[in-house]
């Protein structure tokens, strides 16, 4: 009823003056827009009671300072779109070129909000609030129908069983990295970008933005030597912790699938390396304790074996290998973890012990085998001979 009255006093001020006049007060706008629960044509809220408008960050302008181009009243159903730019210059420069620069598809609502509710981004209320980031972020890019038509993964559950999300939205840490951490919030580019915050050779820098310590040792290694060359087939932090679905270092799911990530630029080493124990008594036994490639190598700092502070150099062989084995010695090291028994040239001794053994092996089944054979044949004809014989008694 309130709202009825509203409009008839709109609509009577339009007919005493015999046509549009020129909207001068903000009482104009609230005629209409003032009552709580109101809706504009799109379906958002534009109540101005103090509670929803008034409440915002932008709660102490007036109508006019963003709906500009609103001269007379009333105005159509239909109005032009509100210039966010106009005061957010430095964002829309921002949006330019990003990937969201269509704001027909990406209005700056879509991740702001609400219109006539934008918060601060420190307010809890805010959608870009830390801990509302992703679920602001997976309303695109948690949706499937999304992710197909713009050929993207579906990355928001995997970031949400990550450690990352886990932190933010099981435990409330500010500081667990969230979409923006890695993105960007406005001048986001495809990864393929060279200026990208997620092009490769850019990746240890935004990870480093919270894992500096971590970071510095790569760095230091071969791995980051590579990238910081130029090198594209070296990997980053993605490559072995994935981009969105990063499991904790520690746990049994990631120690089971860290060789085969290794392995998969190392091939022959890891071929060599499921010939050994520690290999058999992880992927067979199911072992999880077992040496894997970083517990040997180092998990960031990786060097070479003639680098004397790699944990695999002659002189800190003795070291590594007691982190597990206690007691370990000078012979002890002489232990070859990725010998090639396959190659006649390397390893001529390996490669004759093996030939045997396989021969061997292969010899005893073979025995056994014609053994079993002959054992059958020859009790079936005692079998047949013997109901001959006792047939022949009873006849």
């Amino acid at each position: 009823m309130k709202t009825a009255s509203f409009l008839a006093l709109a609509l009577g001020a339009l007919l005493a003056t015999g046509g549009p006049r020129l909207a001068k007060a903000e009482t104009d706008c609230l005629a209409c827009h003032g009552e709580k629960g109101m809706q504009d044509a799109s379906g958002h809220s534009i109540s101005v009671d103090g509670q929803t408008f008034g409440a915002s960050i932008h709660g102490s302008l007036k109508c006019g300072d963003c709906h500009a181009t609103i001269k007379d009243y009333p105005h159509p159903d239909q109005i032009t779109p509100v210039k966010c730019e106009t005061c957010h210059a430095d964002q829309a420069a921002g949006l330019v070129g990003s990937v969201h620069a269509n704001r027909a598809e990406h209005p700056c609502t879509s991740c702001h909000g609400d219109a006539h509710s934008i918060f601060p981004k420190d307010d809890p209320r805010s959608a870009v609030y830390p801990l509302n980031v992703p679920r602001t972020c997976g309303a695109c890019h948690g949706n499937a129908a999304m992710a197909k038509k713009h050929g993207l993964p579906n990355v928001y559950p995997l970031y949400i069983d990550s450690i990352h999300g886990f932190a933010l939205s099981k435990e409330g840490l500010l500081v667990a990295a969230n979409c923006q951490s890695c993105h960007g919030s406005h001048h986001i580019l495809s990864h393929k970008d060279p200026q990208s915050a997620t092009y490769k050779t850019n990746i240890p820098k935004t990870c480093g933005n919270c894992h500096a310590g971590i970071t510095a040792e790569y760095m230091n290694g071969v791995h980051g030597k590579a990238v910081a060359a130029g090198d594209l087939k070296a990997p980053v932090c993605t490559d072995c912790h994935t981009a969105h679905a990063i499991l904790q270092p520690t746990a049994a799911a990631f120690r089971m699938q860290s060789t085969p990530i290794c392995g998969s630029c190392h091939k022959e080493k890891l071929s060599t390396y499921r010939d050994t124990f520690h290999s058999q008594l992880g992927s067979l036994g199911g072992y999880v304790e077992t040496a894997r490639c970083w517990d040997c190598h180092g998990a960031h700092d990786v060097l070479p074996a003639s680098d004397p502070n790699s944990p695999i150099a002659p002189a800190n062989l003795v070291a590594t290998c007691g982190r597990c084995h206690a007691g370990a010695n000078a012979s002890f090291v002489q232990y070859q973890p990725h010998a090639n028994a396959y190659n006649r040239k390397l390893n001529p001794a390996l490669y004759f012990v093996r030939l045997f053994m396989n021969l061997l092996l292969a010899g005893t089944l073979t025995f056994f085998v014609i053994h079993t054979i002959l054992w059958l044949i020859r009790s079936r004809y005692d079998q047949i001979k013997k109901k001959s014989i006792n047939g022949g008694e009873n006849a």
